[in-house]
């Protein structure tokens, strides 16, 4: 037990003075990282297939509930320990499952982070292409598929996306992650106001707002809840070692509950904005046809064009979103280079600066992998999916389900409640306590289990999603 207090307390001499300067700086960073492509992008086609209102009502009460509690025990173990996922399973003991807890939370991100930067190389070109005026191409039948297609363009887009990540993360927590998040999250704000508001104000377009914000229960089905549960799973960063990173980062005087609110309040903020800038323009332009709501993933490259292009002035439209896009898929790949720069740093005794540089090195090369699967290598799949696909499934369908039940299970048998409790109300009065307790000892392992469960017969064909 001494040894196991001594390495709690311990801190990693590598990572001292790695703090954010306070509370606002550590909230955008939380933020950003959770407002990124789930929220821009998947939400609202899942919103658009799995009910609108009643999909939203559901996402909101589970991420009030479920979230808050894994958003907290992540945090606070962040904190509690100073060390990213591994070094904070393992401060708790050297059994075996405990380490293997810790790397399934520092790989994910590792995983992660190039096919995801890959995506942000896509939105790089249509914003460029945007900017250029090529609006009308962009509409186009079958341009994100021969774009896509060709390696080459593609490879370049996406390195530059990652080059920017990385240059972020090798200034460091303060002068990277914190300045850039305060410049980068109120802008993103703003455009996404903008672009909300011209949305709605198109003809024919109030339909789609009525039935993105009003639930209807009788498009509940117990698909809209583990569809939500998926979604705040993505949205919120959890599961992906990214807040025990964070965390580690907050100095012990950070109001932790407030944070987590406030975090709560952003999060849901942008995902409704992201809800009202696109299903009630997509509405509008489609006269509420419901196929062309439910596009699913290809909504933002290939049906959006066609909705700016019909809505006029689509080269201004189509520059604010996809910088708004920008913004939001860079401050989210920000959080993935920085959680697995942290496992770098901790573990292999790495500097910051070459740790960073090995994972460039790791999102270049994994990430190329993803590049050439639509491309050069479109023969080779995995399970009957691309190489990015796969590694999607593999992170988010079978892996963060896993370690967020290492989470539970480290503070339920090791740990303690009350443990958690105690690191919170060093500066929070954990005003929401009793809702902890009981989502994280029954709730939570159980939301868990049905969302690998599903997540898992959703790729096999067994049930849709």
């Amino acid at each position: 037990m001494k040894n196991e207090k001594n390495s709690v307390e311990k801190q990693s001499s590598v990572k001292q003075g790695a703090k954010f300067s306070g509370s606002l700086g550590y909230i955008l960073a939380v933020a950003g990282s959770a407002v990124g492509l789930g929220n821009i992008w998947r939400f609202p086609y899942l919103a658009a297939k799995y009910g609108g209102g009643m999909f939203l009502l559901v996402y909101l009460i589970l991420m009030l509930t479920f979230g808050y509690a894994l958003m907290m025990s992540e945090t606070a173990l962040g904190r509690m320990t100073g060390k990213s996922p591994v070094g904070a399973f393992q401060s708790f003991g050297n059994k075996k499952w405990l380490k293997v807890g810790g790397w399934i939370n520092a790989i994910i991100p590792i995983l992660i982070a190039p096919y995801y930067c890959v995506i942000g190389g896509w939105v790089v070109k249509y914003l460029f292409e945007y900017l250029r005026g090529n609006s009308t191409e962009l509409s186009t039948d079958g341009y994100f598929t021969t774009f896509i297609s060709d390696s080459l363009s593609a490879e370049i887009c996406f390195a530059i996306f990652a080059i920017m990540g990385f240059s972020v993360i090798v200034a460091g927590v303060k002068h990277g992650i914190e300045n850039v998040s305060k410049i980068v999250m109120p802008m993103l704000v703003v455009l996404a106001v903008i672009t909300a508001i011209y949305s709605v104000t198109r003809p024919g377009a109030w339909e789609g707002v009525k039935y993105f914000l009003i639930p209807n229960f009788k498009n509940f089905s117990i698909m809209t809840v583990v569809a939500a549960m998926g979604q705040m799973f993505y949205s919120l960063s959890l599961a992906m070692g990214i807040l025990y990173t964070y965390g580690s980062y907050l100095k012990k005087d950070a109001d932790i509950e407030k944070s987590t609110k406030q975090v709560e309040v952003f999060d849901t903020g942008i995902a409704v904005l992201a809800g009202l800038m696109i299903i009630p323009a997509v509405f509008a332009f489609s006269g509420g046809d419901m196929k062309t709501l439910q596009a699913g993933p290809s909504l933002m490259f290939i049906t959006l064009p066609k909705v700016f292009e019909s809505m006029g002035m689509p080269r201004i439209i189509g520059s604010v979103f996809f910088f708004m896009v920008l913004f939001a898929a860079l401050t989210s790949a920000i959080s993935l280079f920085e959680t697995s720069v942290a496992t770098f740093v901790d573990e292999l005794g790495l500097s910051r600066t070459k740790s960073s540089f090995l994972m460039l090195g790791i999102v270049l090369l994994l990430g190329t992998a993803s590049v050439l699967g639509f491309g050069a290598w479109d023969f080779v799949t995995v399970l009957g999916m691309s190489i990015l696909d796969f590694f999607d499934f593999l992170t988010n369908s079978l892996m963060m389900p896993i370690s967020a039940l290492f989470t539970c299970v480290l503070i339920l048998r090791v740990v303690g409640r009350d443990k958690i409790a105690e690191e919170v109300k060093l500066s929070s009065r954990f005003k929401r306590q009793k809702l902890y307790d009981i989502v994280i000892k029954y709730f939570a392992p159980a939301f868990l289990i049905i969302i690998f469960i599903s997540s898992i017969a959703s790729v096999f064909g067994w049930i849709k999603i």
